[in-house]
């Protein structure tokens, strides 16, 4: 079996990091997005005193083993699942060179999104430090791509119909010389990214409380497995305990 701390080549590592219930919930109901003031404040008061500790145990330990310089999440947490683009039907502007790689700028630290289908209407573009990077594709609305370049926001184009994660990590490594991702997203950007094999590992931090809800996002949402298709084994590789029953488990992804 490959070493299962070896990331290929042609991409950066990808490391997987989650906040979640018992039962894996990482929200509280499905309409629901943490992003939301009164959300966010009712999640954050299901947390025991320890769960703070080990987020910034996690992001130290990460930072000091791999120094990562993306951040990486998907449009659904910033809109809802069934939000459609506002600019699907703008006709003024058309393809052509909208559709080619933007970058009018380059900074130390990337927040990165997929938004293949031109959702989000960004009000923060980033800072001195990190700037603000989404992922597209051919189809996505053009009049989307012009609102970015009106934004200064950069992008870049991985797919067709959709974005492909694979591709798109190939051109963060390529391009912006990306070496290390972290992935701090919904279950849906997650669940494509563990389909596809393109997760080295993976931290969850779990805090004692139950959710519950048949729709309620979990952290590895999406497709699923097909028929017949096989789990993703993980080898466990470390586990730390808070003093207030949540725990912090860090784990490789089994290759072969």
């Amino acid at each position: 079996m490959p070493d299962a701390d070896a990331t290929p080549a042609v991409r950066p590592r990808v490391i997987l990091t989650t906040t979640a219930s018992v039962d894996g919930r990482i929200t509280l109901s499905a309409g629901e997005r943490l992003l939301e003031p009164d959300v966010g404040a009712r999640w954050g008061a299901a947390w025991p005193a320890d769960v703070q500790d080990l987020v910034d145990q996690r992001r130290t330990w990460i930072e000091d083993r791999h120094a990562p310089t993306v951040v990486l999440e998907g449009s659904g947490t910033f809109v809802a699942t069934e939000a459609e683009s506002p600019w699907s039907q703008d006709d003024s502007a058309h393809g052509g060179s909208l559709h080619r790689d933007h970058l009018p700028r380059r900074a130390p630290r990337w927040f990165v999104v997929v938004d293949g289908r031109g959702r989000v209407d960004w009000t923060y573009t980033g800072d001195d430090e990190t700037a603000l990077l989404v992922l597209v594709c051919e189809a996505t609305p053009a009049g989307y791509l012009r609102r970015l370049r009106d934004l200064g926001v950069g992008h870049l184009v991985a797919g067709v119909e959709r974005v492909d994660l694979r591709l798109a990590l190939e051109r963060l490594y390529a391009v912006l010389g990306v070496r290390a991702v972290v992935a701090d997203g919904g279950g849906g950007v997650n669940g494509a990214l563990i389909g596809d094999g393109l997760v080295d590992e993976v931290h969850v931090i779990t805090f004692p409380v139950l959710i519950g809800g048949l729709t309620t996002p979990t952290f590895n949402d999406g497709a699923g497995l097909d028929p017949g298709g096989s789990p993703v084994r993980l080898l466990p590789r470390g586990l730390v305990r808070g003093d207030h029953g949540s725990t912090w488990a860090r784990y490789d992804v089994a290759r072969g």
